[in-house]
């Protein structure tokens, strides 16, 4: 009698809280969370942790199983409903363009910063090499990728190779390809920023070493113009693609190493979040960069107009890392 009276009496008291929690939960599983208002949603927690005390309190004072039972489904109900409830897939798409990447991006800034002046001083360095000793050519860039665009080629082969129409279903192909390998290369300058960021470094100058070389296979041919403009139609995209992905792998390296007052598992971790989101934007950038590579520059031959489409392209993506997300931002 003792137990039932101390639980009519235990019900009587925080019933109200359990009912008003169980038709808020109603509402929110079979109707849009729009439709709760204000107050219900400034409820909606509280009575999920007045729920939790009354659970504790029935199984340290052993109250019957039947209470027991019911109110830890409520609570597992309200824990669902608040902490594993998700945005609609396409308010997610939204948020994550208009909002996570360009902030993401933003905040490995100085990361970018350095990343971007290691590919180009590489490239500058290459370039240098490479005319004053030929030799250093081959060491930077194997035959399969040169295709035959290498020190030894002749002005009509390189010209061909600029202006030159692809057999037909080769566009598909090359872009395809050129996606994977740009793809894997930015990948593995995230993922190896961990040991320090150092390997991440490395391909970062490698990248840069071989736009540097072929440079220098184009420019004593008077091709120098030529071979920018073929290269800037996609490679404002592909490079950029490649500085961010090589700044997110610097950004785990630096957390890593310089920790701060956090555990460096617990900085790495914070850096590793930041880098998933800006390496999304990465995949999909360099998704534009293969198809502007296998289909934009090869059926457009003007160097004017590859030009134009690689300047705008570059003039979108700054413009969009520089505003994009900011309205609303703390």
């Amino acid at each position: 009698m003792t137990i039932t009276f101390a639980t009519r009496h235990f019900r009587a008291e925080r019933e109200a809280d359990w009912a008003r929690l169980e038709e808020l939960l109603t509402r929110l599983e079979t109707k849009s969370p729009r439709r709760l208002s204000d107050e219900d949603l400034v409820d909606l927690p509280r009575l999920y942790r007045a729920t939790l005390s009354s659970l504790s309190i029935a199984r340290a004072t052993s109250l019957d199983a039947s209470l027991v039972g019911y109110l830890e489904a409520l609570s597992t109900r309200a824990y669902f409903a608040l902490y594993s409830a998700r945005e609609p897939w396409m308010r997610q798409v939204k948020a994550f363009f208009t909002t996570a990447w360009p902030r993401s991006v933003r905040a490995i800034g100085p990361e970018l910063l350095l990343a971007t002046a290691l590919l180009i001083l590489s490239a500058v360095a290459a370039y240098h090499l490479v005319r004053a000793d030929p030799a250093w050519f081959p060491a930077m860039i194997s035959p399969e990728m040169a295709g035959g665009r290498d020190m030894n080629a002749s002005a009509a082969t390189l010209r061909e190779s600029l202006y030159g129409k692809p057999d037909q279903g080769g566009l598909e192909i090359f872009a395809t390809f050129l996606f994977t390998h740009n793809a894997q290369v930015a990948i593995m300058a995230f993922a190896l920023g961990f040991l320090f960021g150092i390997p991440t470094i490395i391909l970062a100058v490698q990248n840069g070493a071989l736009a540097g070389a072929m440079f220098a296979a184009f420019v004593p041919h008077g091709l120098g113009w030529g071979f920018f403009a073929w290269l800037m139609i996609h490679g404002t995209t592909e490079i950029a693609a490649i500085a961010i992905a090589a700044a997110a792998g610097i950004h785990i390296g630096r957390a890593v190493a310089f920790p701060g007052e956090r555990t460096r598992m617990a900085a790495a971790a914070d850096a590793g979040t930041r880098g998933a989101i800006v390496m999304i934007g990465v995949i999909l950038m360099l998704l534009v960069a293969g198809l502007l590579e296998g289909f934009a520059r090869q059926l457009v031959t003007d160097d004017a107009a590859r030009l134009a489409i690689g300047g705008t392209m570059l003039a979108l993506w700054s413009l969009y890392f520089t505003i994009g997300g900011r309205r609303g931002a703390a």
